[in-house]
């Protein structure tokens, strides 16, 4: 833990707030919507990315310990059940990761920080998969 982490502090005041966590999300659909690389992924999402963006901001936001957004709109996150219409096999799995991972980078977020978001985003990515392959 350095400096900026206290023993009470939560990821989502880590990360910095609702703005960091906000410019995280938009640069990762950004990047979506940009690179080829991700096309994969891209086309699981409606035309707009806006409900999309908003979706995994509230989530991110309970998730890292910040205002539970997602839980107040929808009830239980329910992951798993939310995306089994979609075929996610390890090719979307790491799509997704290699997208969240260069948003990250992009908007400045601490090494170690990015490091320790990442193997918890392994996890629930890899428990994402619905589809061989």
């Amino acid at each position: 833990m350095n400096e900026t982490e206290t023993a009470s502090s939560t990821l989502y005041d880590v990360i910095g707030g609702e703005s960091k966590l906000r410019e995280m999300v938009d640069r990762f659909y950004d990047l979506m919507e940009l690179e080829p690389e991700f096309a994969g992924i891209r086309t699981m999402h409606p035309p707009s990315t806006e409900g999309s963006r908003d979706k995994l901001f509230w989530f991110l936001s309970g998730w890292m310990g910040g205002p539970d957004l997602f839980v107040e709109r929808f009830g239980h996150p329910r992951l798993r059940a939310r995306h089994l219409p979609f075929a996610i096999a390890s090719d979307e799995r790491d799509q997704w990761l290699r997208c969240m991972a260069w948003a990250m980078e992009d908007v400045g977020i601490a090494d170690d920080l990015r490091v320790r978001l990442m193997n918890s985003f392994f996890q629930t990515a890899d428990w994402m998969r619905n589809k061989a392959g």
